[in-house]
């Protein structure tokens, strides 16, 4: 999988035909906030006869107005001025710590403890549900320029979560029966090798029998459905669904659509029939989002697809404060 971020990524707008003063704003703003896009998004899903105004260049590439002015006009003096990468790092930190990067407390709230450690990489919101953040798994084939996570992204180490060792998640649940429900997130677990995957999940399998419904937070049926047909170890990971559920356990898929064209190419319907298959669910969820989906009859035309594709709607939410928030946001009464 060919991926273009940073410079590759200013080259690659530029060879599709984006002006000069595009490319100088793409810089200014990845410089604060992280982007990244694959060649199935750049080559199956932009439509660049529409860019900048297409929806799914809108949702993966920069934008000047994702970020405040001042920051704009700050970070573009110094690279405009040739500035050292100490201090265009040093400035790029402090604005991302000003983009709100953890909302809601999220890195000190809902943090469990095992035998007085913390458990950095686990979160338990709900009684039943755990969240678990593999740190294998904490990146993504594409961004998504509205991600409420794209701290995970970031250099800054202290602003990630991640867990290391599967045993630090079996042994909590040891002593939590309560928890019905494992969600592995990030990120994106479906970046990670079925090997890795196996890893975290087959302990679940034997040792858990209080686990009952094991669910996989994931984009890549939208940025590489590669991942569940033609992927070297595609098959490998059906298999392990299937074993999921013949063990007793509810898999389900949690899709992220954020567009009906993300719906529509050959490569994702396959990817979707043949999970169906092993018995685990694909559930589709998406904020509403500015420039991308703020629209009725896209939700309207992506919701029949879902329902004709066996996917099931399961939530419509609104860009959290964090990152490019003012930008992608949209005011709840007009949601």
């Amino acid at each position: 999988m060919k991926h273009y971020a940073n410079e590759r990524l200013a080259q690659l707008a530029r060879d599709r035909g984006m002006p000069d003063e595009y490319v100088r704003d793409l810089r200014v703003v990845s410089s604060v906030l992280p982007f990244k896009v694959n060649e199935y998004v750049a080559d199956e899903l932009i439509d660049w006869s529409a860019a900048p105004d297409d929806p799914i260049f809108r949702l993966t590439f920069p934008h000047r107005d994702m970020l405040p002015a001042p920051v704009f006009d700050k970070m573009a003096a110094l690279l405009d001025a040739g500035a050292p990468r100490t201090e265009l790092r040093a400035a790029a930190t402090a604005a991302q710590l000003d983009l709100n990067p953890h909302p809601g407390g999220q890195l000190e709230a809902n943090v469990p403890t095992l035998d007085g450690r913390r458990l950095d990489g686990l979160q338990h919101k709900y009684a039943e549900t755990v969240l678990v953040f593999p740190s294998q798994g904490q990146t993504c084939h594409s961004y998504c320029g509205y991600c409420f996570r794209w701290a995970q992204f970031v250099s800054q180490e202290e602003l990630r979560q991640a867990l290391r060792d599967p045993a630090d998640l079996t042994g909590y649940l040891a002593h939590h029966p309560e928890v019905t429900d494992v969600l592995f997130t990030g990120g994106d677990p479906m970046i990670m090798r079925t090997e890795v995957v196996r890893r975290w999940v087959e302990p679940l399998l034997e040792r858990t029998d209080t686990v009952r419904t094991l669910r996989f937070g994931t984009k890549a049926l939208s940025y590489w459905p590669d991942r569940f047909t033609t992927g070297p170890d595609a098959d490998d990971l059906l298999r392990l669904f299937e074993e999921c559920v013949a063990r007793g356990r509810h898999v389900a898929l949690m899709a992220h659509f954020s567009h009906p064209r993300e719906l529509e190419t050959d490569a994702v319907r396959e990817a979707i029939a043949r999970i169906r298959a092993t018995g685990a669910e694909v559930r589709a969820q998406a904020p509403l989002v500015a420039h991308v989906n703020d629209d009725p009859a896209a939700w309207s035309r992506m919701w029949q697809l879902q329902v004709e594709l066996g996917v099931i709607p399961y939530y419509m939410f609104v860009e959290r404060d964090t990152g490019a928030s003012s930008y992608f946001g949209i005011p709840l009464a007009r949601a």
